[in-house]
């Protein structure tokens, strides 16, 4: 299968990216649109003529962004909506909201490396928001993608997929001692996964899905992680937010992307399949690319959701 190419890169900005894209008439959902990549994303989308819902756990926070976004872009189009993605209840209240067809979803809310913590429900918390709880919002607003006709989901994950493949005898850490980075990557791993096996199931509806890495960004998502000047991550390997956007707007928006589904992407390209962690931002490992994986994590997300 040939990598998909395109003639951005590490550098290019959202702005970039969706110059010349014209989304009038089209409505899209971003989680976690109150702060970081998720703000620029869901300005880009605003930019080329989106009708956008910020879905936030900060109405506030949302409300100010939703000004700030549309008096930059001249969009007034701009919504906010209440979502909580380790509640289910809270998904389900926003998808029992949801009037109409919905053509672009990018699940790109998250937690990165938080202390342990479970939900009522026992599931450890960075695979019930990060993964559970945009799985559920997906499936929760499948028919409303199937309506807009050739609707796009994007599946924001990380290079820190790498540091786990899903464990499925011991998801939420129960018998495993818990560790933060081993939390987070098997979520993001999950991220990967899901969007495999939701190109595969929605074919028939025209939806495609895909999973971006954003790229090393300083954002409130490092909060448990000692943020700037921690070292995990050479300075120049460091993108801007609005650089960190723009792999997501790419997969959402751009008509080179147009049928492409069930893959993985960083700095606005197709990233190379390998079988060893690499160690850098580079690369998609093979188990998160697994059909059989992403079938069994399907099903075990629905039989978790399913109580």
């Amino acid at each position: 299968m040939t990598l998909v190419r395109t003639p951005f890169g590490f550098t290019s900005t959202a702005a970039e990216v969706a110059d010349g894209v014209d989304l009038g008439g089209r409505r899209a959902v971003v989680t976690g649109a109150a702060s970081g990549i998720g703000v620029e994303t869901a300005r880009a989308l605003a930019g080329a003529g989106a009708e956008v819902t910020l879905a936030v756990r900060d109405a506030a926070a949302g409300e100010r962004t939703a000004e700030d976004i549309a008096a930059s872009t001249g969009n007034d189009a701009i919504r906010v909506a209440a979502l909580d993605l380790s509640d289910p209840a809270s998904v389900a209240a926003f998808v029992a909201s949801w009037a109409g067809p919905l053509h672009v979803l990018v699940n790109n809310a998250g937690v990165m490396a938080c202390p342990e913590s479970r939900t009522p429900a026992g599931w450890e918390l960075q695979f019930a928001t990060n993964h559970l709880g945009h799985f559920a919002l997906a499936t929760g607003l499948h028919a409303a993608l199937a309506s807009a006709g050739g609707a796009r989901v994007v599946s924001v994950s990380s290079s820190g997929h790498q540091v786990s493949p899903v464990i499925f005898d011991d998801l939420h850490f129960v018998f495993r001692p818990y560790d933060p980075w081993l939390a987070y990557g098997q979520s993001k791993t999950a991220n990967v996964l899901f969007a495999v096996e939701a190109t595969r199931r929605w074919a028939g509806d025209g939806i495609t899905a895909n999973a971006v890495m954003p790229g090393a960004i300083y954002t409130n998502l490092q909060r448990h992680t000692g943020g700037v000047g921690t070292g995990r991550t050479p300075a120049d390997q460091f993108k801007s937010v609005q650089q960190g956007a723009a792999t997501s707007v790419l997969v959402a928006a751009s008509p080179l992307l147009e049928g492409v589904g069930g893959r993985y992407f960083a700095d606005c390209n197709e990233a190379e399949t390998v079988d060893r962690r690499t160690g850098t931002l580079g690369g998609v490992a093979r188990y998160a690319l697994d059909p059989a994986n992403a079938e069994r994590l399907w099903a075990v997300s629905e039989e978790l959701l399913a109580g």
